[in-house]
């Protein structure tokens, strides 16, 4: 389904709801949830789906309200005099307290009501409609900030203009489409952003609940997935060894032990062994210089540029770098097999089905894959096959082994699940953005007598 972008009144015409009919309104809900008969499963889930529509169209329509407010203080405090910088100034403000926030938060509501409406027109009629969250029209926002208005434009339409698709995006499946758009309208202000945020890396320090803190490193991809993966690892091996702890504890302790060289954090050496960066993309990209997206493993879709700097520069510290090959489907983009040759180290089956899936493939769930699991348990007679595997993280995977769960695998690596209340849903892994697609030719082969 396509949506077209929303009429919009002028900002003097009469609300269509007054305040008195939003109060009654949360009275009726409040009351119909006290005195409401008993419902059973099927009827709990379509209930709590329309609540959620209606809970994101409240919030479009706070929006809306938004954008007429700044309006109007903006034309106040211009008829009051105030320099062309000062216009806008503290309607944050007035929004945080309307709406019992932060000014921070405030801020970031008139913003994003000052541009949607303009500037991302199929983003703004799918809030409206209730097929996306104000989070998902932030990314979209945040993502083509550094666009022209005519690409940003452009990639609203891709991206936005099916409502339908758009919805059942994951918030990581979304930024992946939307930077690959991006990159293709244009590389160099992407390029220029990625830039710019590699001289903002820090680290900051933020209180949690029960005396302890969240310390948070911003880092470049590259260097990023390589710290995460090397506390993974260790902390994997650790686990094998048979360390009591839990697999986020011997990470943390090691972090500690790592940067002050405190041996009282535990006994976790730190890790010798080398770390391994999977990074997917076409020949055409490695070899050839094209802008085809690329997908680093554990993190997701990055620009051809940034994949070649990740390995031309592990080439130039003299570090391993190996290549195996893994194929695609021709029409759709999805992978299929892997070569089972490797110039360095052997493969495995678990390691297609992460590089296949990349993320849980439970719907909107961007959990990374801790369980390679059988869709038709063994015990059933599923076999141990790409066809029948599908990664999930730790929480799906144990969820779907609840009572009246049942899946099915499908063509292409697709999944089918049933519910319990009797939904079903399908997902399908991810295409390899920048396979060249295209019927496929039919093969002649000719037999040639040799005697």
């Amino acid at each position: 389904m396509t949506t077209s972008p929303p009429q919009h009144a002028s900002p003097g015409a009469s609300p269509v709801v007054e305040v008195a009919d939003v109060a009654a309104m949360c009275g009726r809900l409040r009351a119909s949830v006290a005195t409401a008969p008993q419902l059973d499963a099927a009827a709990l889930v379509d209930l709590l789906g329309e609540l959620e529509t209606l809970g994101r169209v409240v919030g479009a329509v706070q929006a809306e309200l938004t954008g007429r407010l700044d309006e109007l203080l903006t034309q106040d405090q211009a008829a009051a005099g105030a320099r062309p910088e000062e216009l806008g100034a503290g309607v944050g403000n007035v929004v945080a307290a309307a709406r019992r926030e932060s000014p921070h938060r405030g801020r970031r509501h008139v913003s994003l009501a000052r541009v949607v409406p303009t500037e991302l027109p199929h983003t703004w009629a799918a809030w409206l409609e209730g097929r996306i969250d104000e989070w998902t029209t932030t990314i979209i926002a945040r993502e083509t900030a550094c666009l022209p208005l005519e690409h940003r434009l452009a990639v609203d339409e891709i991206v936005a203009g099916d409502s339908d698709a758009l919805e059942q995006l994951s918030p990581r499946r979304l930024l992946a489409r939307l930077r690959v758009e991006s990159e293709r309208l244009d590389p160099a202000a992407c390029v220029a952003r990625r830039r710019h945020a590699e001289s903002e890396r820090r680290v900051t320090l933020r209180p949690a609940p029960d005396s302890m803190t969240w310390l948070t490193a911003l880092l470049p991809v590259k260097d990023g997935v390589a710290v995460y993966t090397a506390l993974t690892g260790e902390a994997d091996r650790a686990r094998a060894r048979g360390e009591e702890r839990g697999r986020g504890q011997v990470m943390a302790d090691l972090l500690v032990a790592t940067v002050l060289g405190d041996a009282t954090a535990g006994p976790v050496s730190v890790p010798v062994t080398p770390v391994a960066l999977g990074v997917v993309m076409s020949d055409h990209a490695l070899f050839g210089g094209a802008d085809d997206e690329a997908h680093l493993e554990g993190f997701g879709p990055i620009p051809a540029e940034l994949a070649r700097e990740i390995v031309c520069g592990a080439l130039t510290a003299e570090e391993e770098v190996s290549i195996r090959r893994l194929y695609a489907s021709p029409t759709t983009g999805e992978l299929v097999t892997m070569d089972a040759r490797t110039r360095t180290f052997r493969g495995s089956l678990a390691r297609f089905v992460r590089l296949r899936d990349r993320t849980c493939r439970s719907p909107w769930c961007d959990a990374p894959v801790r369980h390679i699991d059988h869709v038709e348990p063994r015990a059933a007679g599923g076999a141990t096959s790409a066809h029948n595997a599908q990664g999930l993280c730790e929480a799906c995977n144990y969820a779907k082994k609840a009572h009246r769960w049942r899946a099915r695998p499908g063509p292409d690596g697709s999944v089918t699940t049933t519910l319990p209340t009797g939904r079903t849903f399908t997902t399908r892994p991810p295409p390899i953005a920048t396979i060249r697609r295209g019927p496929v030719p039919p093969i002649h082969i000719e037999y040639v007598s040799t005697g």
